[in-house]
């Protein structure tokens, strides 16, 4: 991946692929690719559950470890998970497969950053690939002074266009889930 950047537009080389952005001013934006994090793992008998296939609470540990990275590259700072939302477990990951995590930012709030995970597998021994699971994550800056750097999140690819085009929409959903949330941890009983 490569990058070319002034205040008026930004080129970018990604898989052979290049795709010029214009704007009024790019300097208070940020390119998806340039807050993206690849992890790839090879699954081992420990990651299998009874069923043959990688256990869930294995994904959700590798999403929410891998998935902080690009909130971090954001706010250079410390984060911590708010939520995790929009789980899609679509296909099971099994002893012959590799699993190839990638998360970008798709949007910026005062403190916080949504990130797109998603993680494709890949069967080892022929190469074929399909899609195992997606996800958002909402990560918020530990440090109370901080604020994001960029007003806003560029997307380049078909994908990213898809994912940033939903932010906003997203974001009001979760607001109206934290009321609701609010709502039933109030009738939570601490006994038994």
């Amino acid at each position: 991946m490569w990058f070319f950047t002034n205040l008026f537009f930004v080129i970018i080389i990604l898989r052979e692929k290049i795709y010029v952005l214009k704007g009024e001013n790019m300097a208070n934006s940020i390119m998806c690719a340039q807050t993206a994090v690849h992890h790839q793992h090879r699954l081992l008998m420990k990651d299998i559950n009874d069923h043959g296939t990688v256990f869930g609470g294995r994904i959700l540990a590798m999403v929410d470890l891998e998935g902080s990275l690009p909130a971090v590259r954001l706010f250079r700072s410390k984060v911590l998970t708010a939520s995790i939302d929009h789980l899609n477990f679509i296909a099971p990951f099994t002893i012959d497969d590799a699993m190839l995590l990638t998360a970008y930012v798709t949007g910026v709030g005062r403190r916080s950053a949504e990130v797109f995970i998603k993680i494709i597998g890949e069967h080892i021994l022929t190469g074929e690939r399909f899609v195992g699971f997606t996800c958002f994550a909402t990560y918020v800056t530990d440090d109370p002074q901080a604020t994001a750097p960029y007003d806003e999140v560029v997307p380049a690819t078909d994908e990213e266009k898809a994912m940033v085009a939903g932010y906003q929409e997203r974001r009001q959903a979760r607001r109206t889930a934290r009321q609701d949330n609010k709502r039933l941890l109030s009738a939570v009983e601490l006994d038994d």
